[in-house]
């Protein structure tokens, strides 16, 4: 493995004992204040490495494959590379990118439930064999592009909650994987293993259980058509808690033992995206525009209003929103609060207020109903755990520009790298040092993520 690509066009500062997160963020919002107050963001590469070695503590001996979709920046990829994490993909861009820092194609698994030929087509060029299926449709394309292909049956698991219903669900049920390996056989493919995803959202571990239980039922099922199995995927829905990793592996350990010991050969992976970049990115917005509304407007339909009709309520308009930064709110809830960048007093009365990007379309809804201090155009809010399905494709709105990003890492993070044996001169090469006292310059020391 390369471990990091030659032309990545990005730096990390590297913190002293003196320095904060808090203290690049003021600097960084100091120094966009004169030169433009764009959105940016501040990535703690740390955070990943620490992420990394939780996960090893707690669920050795899964390996994680990272799906690539949930922060393809490259300095997330170069530094999950470097702790050998695997790739999950899902497009032939995905693939190139990870390919790109010399991963080996045995730690990349194709995982688009609805691949198009081409990308299939192009896995079988780069020797990707590991993907999921879950119709015989997929089946069919699969053998005809790509006959070396080794399948992981993607099953259904029951953990659709009432906020979710409406979501696309994938997997097949447990009475058609029979008719699946049935095709698979006719058609010459291999099927090596089974695949479910746990959404993050599921508040019931037993979902685990049956899951598991299903899996070990498909895996019986194959051993009927002669199928070598020897691979379990239990999928993402880790939300970067470490009392929810507890939790799942305290369910999961004991069923893994029995229905996929050791010596059996099966190896367990899984693909925790937002576990290890949501809470690693911190972005920062500019209020460009306010006005005062009617409070009826500003709450949702069918609640009663309690509040004085003479208090104001405000909506503000902030440099970035759905089209960009905030995707994801399109299709789940927004996981983070504002914070107030300058200082308030405590006393201060607090009012009813929304946030709206900046193209004002009524979809660039950012946040409904928050309580925040009066702000004024210019002012700064802050957005915690900001580093999954944020950090994608650059948006066509208008003359949109993807924030600059800062990336930083603490010397004891750093230390650790180097303790694990994969801090190298290709690595150094992209940290300088960032004294607690210096002026960020974005200018002069970081560039936009390639």
């Amino acid at each position: 493995m390369k471990g990091f690509l030659e032309d990545a066009n990005y730096s990390i500062g590297l913190l002293d004992e003196g320095a904060t997160l808090a203290d690049v963020i003021d600097n960084c919002i100091y120094e966009h204040t004169h030169t433009g107050k764009k959105a940016f963001y501040v990535g703690d590469l740390g955070k990943l490495v620490r992420n990394n070695m939780q996960w090893q503590n707690v669920m050795a001996p899964i390996k994680p494959f990272y799906p690539v979709k949930c922060n393809s920046t490259p300095a997330v990829l170069e530094i999950l590379g470097t702790l050998g994490v695997g790739f999950a993909c899902s497009s032939k861009a995905e693939m190139a990118l990870v390919q790109d820092l010399g991963i080996s194609p045995e730690n990349i698994i194709y995982t688009n439930p609805c691949k198009q030929a081409s990308q299939i087509k192009y896995a079988a060029k780069a020797g990707i064999n590991i993907m999921t299926c879950d119709n015989d449709i997929e089946l069919k394309k699969i053998s005809r592009n790509h006959p070396n292909a080794k399948l992981l049956l993607h099953i259904a698991t029951e953990d659709i909650t009432a906020g979710e219903e409406m979501n696309m669900k994938f997997g097949t049920t447990l009475k058609n994987c029979r008719h699946l390996m049935e095709c698979a056989k006719e058609l010459g493919v291999q099927i090596v293993g089974v695949k479910f995803h746990v959404s993050g959202s599921c508040k019931d571990l037993q979902t685990y259980i049956h899951a598991l239980s299903d899996a070990r039922c498909v895996f019986d099922m194959a051993e009927e058509f002669g199928f070598k199995m020897n691979m379990l995927d239990i999928g993402g829905g880790f939300t970067g808690s470490e009392l929810q990793l507890e939790e799942v592996n305290h369910v999961i350990r004991p069923l893994l033992d029995v229905y996929f010991p050791k010596e059996s050969g099966v190896n367990v992976i899984a693909e925790p995206g937002c576990y290890y970049v949501s809470s690693a990115f911190t972005l920062a917005v500019n209020v460009i525009a306010k006005k005062t509304v009617g409070y009826d407007k500003l709450l949702p339909s069918g609640v009663e209003q309690t509040r004085n009709d003479d208090e104001p309520v405000f909506t503000y308009y902030i440099n970035d929103g759905v089209y960009g930064s905030f995707a994801s709110k399109l299709s789940e809830k927004l996981n983070t609060i504002p914070e107030v960048h300058k200082k308030y007093k405590e006393d201060e009365p607090l009012f009813a207020s929304s946030l709206w990007g900046p193209s004002c379309d009524e979809l660039d809804q950012i946040v409904e109903n928050c309580l925040l201090p009066e702000l004024s155009v210019g002012d700064w809010l802050i957005f915690d755990n900001m580093g999954s399905g944020t950090l994608g494709e650059q948006s066509t709105f208008n003359d949109y520009q993807r924030p600059l990003i800062y990336y930083m890492m603490s010397f004891s993070d750093w230390d650790e790298m180097q303790d694990a044996g994969i801090a190298s001169d290709t690595l150094m090469k992209n940290f300088f040092f960032v004294p607690s006292c210096i002026q960020l310059s974005p200018e002069e020391r970081f560039s936009t993520a390639a």
